[in-house]
């Protein structure tokens, strides 16, 4: 996914005891610039590599800007996921797993807390944080850019919230989730274009956030084919 998302593979480390020169071969065929390739020892790719079930490659990339103000849609009615503070590595990548499913325009990350190429982040979104359109930026700065594109905030909240079967999905959207412990700042639930409910029958009020992110984001993309 590297490959095909155009990253810029500067180094490539591999083990000849797990994967073979010509297998390496057949895997880098693909990069557009001529990265250096190196062959390591088993010892030293034990140091380098995060897991043990590995495929015996170990590459630096050059990391792509993901700055708010260099973002660009390509769709007038784009449907986008905005996820505030995500904390979990886990639940990132199940949100870009999903944002990739559904081919989504953009996903935002406001006010991260940490490392967008964590090695875990990398592994629970199964390579998805490379096929996605991501860009960072504190709260307001997203508020300010989904208003001035007239994109409509559809924040995932409890209170002053409609069904989401109920809202019109098919203009240009955002739908914005947080976090499962705290929910969304105030900062969202003020600039909301409607706040909308997952209807819950059990005796629980809240669902893992990428499995309500999915619910949504579906419910948009199911509107958008029958209109």
């Amino acid at each position: 996914m590297v490959i095909k998302a155009n990253y810029k593979i500067e180094t490539i480390l591999y083990f000849p005891g797990i994967i073979p020169e010509d297998g390496l071969l057949n895997l880098t065929k693909g990069i557009k610039n001529k990265p250096e390739i190196i062959q390591v020892s088993n010892a030293v790719y034990q140091k380098i590599a995060y897991r043990d079930s590995t495929e015996g490659v170990v590459a630096i990339v050059k990391q792509k800007s993901h700055e708010l103000d260099e973002l660009y849609l390509k769709n007038d009615r784009a449907l986008i996921l905005v996820a505030e503070a995500p904390e979990k590595p886990g639940n990132i990548g199940a949100l870009l797993r999903t944002a990739d499913a559904a081919n989504l325009d953009a996903v935002l990350i406001a006010n991260p807390k940490g490392d967008l190429y964590s090695p875990n982040i990398i592994r629970s979104s199964i390579g998805c944080l490379f096929t996605n359109n991501i860009a960072v930026g504190s709260t307001s700065e997203i508020i300010t850019f989904l208003k001035d594109r007239n994109i409509d905030i559809y924040c995932a909240a409890l209170s002053a919230s409609e069904n989401y079967t109920k809202v019109n999905f098919t203009k240009a959207s955002a739908i914005v989730v947080g976090t499962e412990s705290t929910g969304l700042s105030n900062e969202w639930l003020e600039a909301a274009t409607q706040n909308i409910i997952i209807p819950m029958e059990g005796e629980i009020d809240s669902m893992n956030v990428s499995v309500s992110a999915a619910i949504l984001i579906f419910e948009a993309k199911r509107q958008r084919t029958i209109q």
